[in-house]
């Protein structure tokens, strides 16, 4: 493996350490409270986080479909609603439970690190207001994951 690729893992490694950090010795029902007037918790912040980098995991190997082919100029208040879902613990999710789930997306993603053919591959993004680029490479994606943990966990 080479050393960028060394770089990039422990990167990923010491965001994701943080994130968890966060969540040591709390209860699900703690980790799923709002401590704030935001809407966040610290259980749904880790369950966003694992989400979005399954999806930039899913782009490195799948492309722009792995993000979704929604027309993005027409979004809707239940697409908004869903994305509010997807910050917080909803019944039947545990602390315990999203966690596991980060382990599992965070392996494969670690796993795509190692075997990817090339940082330098490229995918055409989705057209959407929020991406001011054409295309991502595989280095810049695993640079967008490292960034969204690390914003998230000092959250």
């Amino acid at each position: 493996m080479t050393p960028e690729r060394t770089d990039l893992l422990a990167a990923l490694a010491q965001a994701r350490f943080f994130l968890r950090y966060t969540a040591r010795d709390l209860t699900t029902e703690q980790a799923a409270q709002r401590t704030t007037v935001s809407a966040l918790s610290v259980g749904g912040l880790i369950k966003h986080v694992a989400l979005t980098e399954q999806a930039w995991a899913n782009f490195i190997v799948d492309g722009p479909i792995a993000l979704g082919d929604k027309d993005y100029s027409e979004l809707t208040d239940e697409d908004f609603a869903e994305r509010d879902r997807e910050f917080m613990l909803l019944p039947g999710e545990t602390l315990d439970s999203v966690l596991s789930m980060y382990d599992e997306i965070a392996a494969r993603t670690d796993e795509l690190v190692r075997i990817v053919d090339s940082l330098d591959a490229t995918h055409p993004l989705p057209d959407a207001p929020w991406f001011t680029d054409s295309t991502w490479s595989v280095r810049r994606v695993l640079g967008h994951i490292i960034s969204e943990t690390s914003q998230h966990a000092g959250h």
